[in-house]
């Protein structure tokens, strides 16, 4: 049986996020059960599609590392060219690649890039806001990178996740960095850490608008952050903003 290795790119607009619904009668389109269903048709067989995690509903991705084990003798070039024709031009396969039968695109990973768009100028410009959030209240980016600062390493986040406490699961992860830019108004967040909770960039993202339009202090992330309580923090951005842009093994 073989391993291969996909890199996707999708836009998640149209999409429930990533992971299949399995519930009977179900007609929510996902990600992943687009690609199961090409990918079975083609080689005739019931193929589970391993993603490296779930993105929200409205969420993309760039270079999204997904594998699946399959017995067909299919070449490469085949898989590329049945992908290409029977996918979702929302959905598109950069590469594909036969890998070690132990790569596992979730449980080998090391680290996970994201990036979130903010388009802050006085309008809104009708080229990005499929993919950028609007704000057009003028936002003080050094405030914003001086509350990141607290946000890096290693710390208990559940102050931004949307995980239910009694659910069980640790909500410590590492920040490794946090890099704000602003250029002609517009102004991306990217974070590179080693896992990422429900929801938790969108939340950072949401708390740190709030602290750009002077609503909290940097001071404030550091309060939110210990306090270890959804309520603290704000509203999470918008879903269209967010892009997985890597994933390291």
């Amino acid at each position: 049986m073989r391993n291969i290795k996909m890199i996707i790119q999708y836009d998640g607009s149209r999409y429930k996020g990533w992971q299949k619904q399995n519930i009977k009668g179900s007609t929510v389109s996902t990600i992943q059960d687009k690609l199961e269903k090409v990918l079975s048709k083609m080689t005739n067989e019931e193929i589970q599609v391993i993603g490296c995690g779930r993105t929200d509903t409205g969420v993309h991705a760039d270079n999204y590392i997904a594998n699946f084990k399959t017995n067909s003798t299919a070449a490469i070039s085949e898989f590329k060219s049945y992908l290409k024709l029977y996918l979702p031009e929302d959905i598109v396969i950069k590469d594909m690649m036969n890998c070690s039968e132990r790569f596992h695109a979730r449980l080998n990973t090391i680290s996970k890039t994201y990036k979130y768009t903010i388009d802050n100028n006085d309008f809104c410009n009708v080229f990005m806001k499929k993919y950028a959030c609007h704000i057009d209240n003028n936002l003080d980016v050094n405030n914003m990178r001086e509350a990141a600062k607290v946000l890096i390493g290693t710390h208990d986040f559940r102050s931004f996740t949307s995980l239910k406490a009694k659910n069980g699961k640790s909500t410590i992860r590492t920040i490794n960095h946090i890099d704000i830019e602003e250029n002609n108004n517009i102004i991306t967040i990217v974070f590179n850490g080693n896992g990422f909770l429900l929801n938790m960039v969108r939340i950072l993202v949401g708390t740190l608008i709030e602290v750009g339009k002077g609503v909290l202090t940097p001071k404030d992330m550091k309060n939110i952050l210990e306090a270890k309580d959804r309520s603290k923090a704000c509203e999470k951005a918008p879903a269209k903003g967010l892009c997985m842009l890597k994933v390291e093994y």
